[in-house]
């Protein structure tokens, strides 16, 4: 595993974190301090010239990671418990006496513990929608697969989740037998190529707003969208493309920089109760 980094200024990552966002999706992570006016800016992947393309064209240095790397990572993250409205909680260890429903994700196993915010708007969005049982949901991008898991905890009857990359599809899969669950068919696939079914009911799409875009038009024939991924500068263009595929946004939510969207087809517009009221 390598990792790229850079230490920037707040001008150069405003300049610079949407380009980056498109050329690494959630890859990317910008870790900040108090009191420090330099953050720094970090992609990590198994592809070494993958990284070395993105260090000729933004600066910065590349680093090969030990192999027990995330082990020595994991020792020090201790994440809170989240909890999911009144049905469910993620923990990182099967230590936690919650009774609440459960879902185990241990911190650092590919992106979304749930501690990122467009992952714990994702979950917030997704467990409002769900209070039926039956549900088949697509989930986009599905990386740690915490939301297709949390699907199955909701009670969905069929679940498929896919991404790119071959690593956090082995991540999930190991998730989901951590947590016992065993409905939900876990792809590598490019969200692009991919082929819609109309009997999805939900889809859940933790993506950069560019590629959010360019598959808007193919997510027209189902009940639900939970987007995000998105950063507040993106929510203007986002908005328009949604307006221009004939779909309604339920819901907006903001936290910090980032936004998470609940829209509908207008063709398939049916606002339930569970999101009368919304913040």
């Amino acid at each position: 595993m390598f990792v790229w980094r850079k230490r920037a200024g707040a001008g150069w990552l405003a300049a610079n974190e949407a380009t980056l966002r498109e050329v690494a999706g959630q890859r990317l992570a910008i870790i900040s301090k108090p009191a420090h006016r330099n953050a720094i800016a970090e992609i990590a992947s198994p592809n070494c010239s993958e990284l070395e393309r993105i260090r000729r064209r933004f600066g910065g240095v590349i680093e090969k990671l030990p192999r027990n790397w995330l082990r020595k990572f994991l020792r020090g993250q201790k994440p809170k418990p989240l909890k999911i409205g009144k049905r469910l909680v993620i923990v990182s260890s099967n230590r936690s006496k919650n009774k609440i429903t459960r879902l185990v994700v241990p911190a650092g196993t590919a992106f979304g513990t749930g501690e990122h915010v467009t992952t714990a708007m994702s979950l917030r969005l997704l467990e409002k929608t769900t209070q039926g049982w039956g549900f088949s949901l697509l989930d986009l991008g599905t990386g740690s697969g915490i939301l297709a898991l949390a699907a199955a905890r909701f009670g969905a009857k069929r679940i498929i989740a896919i991404d790119n990359d071959p690593i956090a599809i082995a991540t999930a899969k190991e998730n989901a037998r951590r947590n016992k669950i065993n409905n939900i068919d876990f792809r590598v696939a490019d969200v692009r190529r991919w082929k819609f079914s109309p009997r999805t009911e939900i889809i859940t799409a933790n993506l950069f707003s560019e590629l959010l875009i360019e598959i808007l038009p193919k997510l027209k024939r189902v009940q639900w969208l939970i987007l995000s991924g998105i950063l507040r500068e993106q929510e203007a263009r986002l908005v328009r493309a949604l307006k221009r595929n004939g779909t309604l946004i339920v819901e907006t939510r903001r936290r910090g920089k980032w936004i998470a969207i609940l829209a509908q087809p207008i063709e398939e517009l049916v606002i339930p109760s569970v999101v009368e009221g919304s913040r």
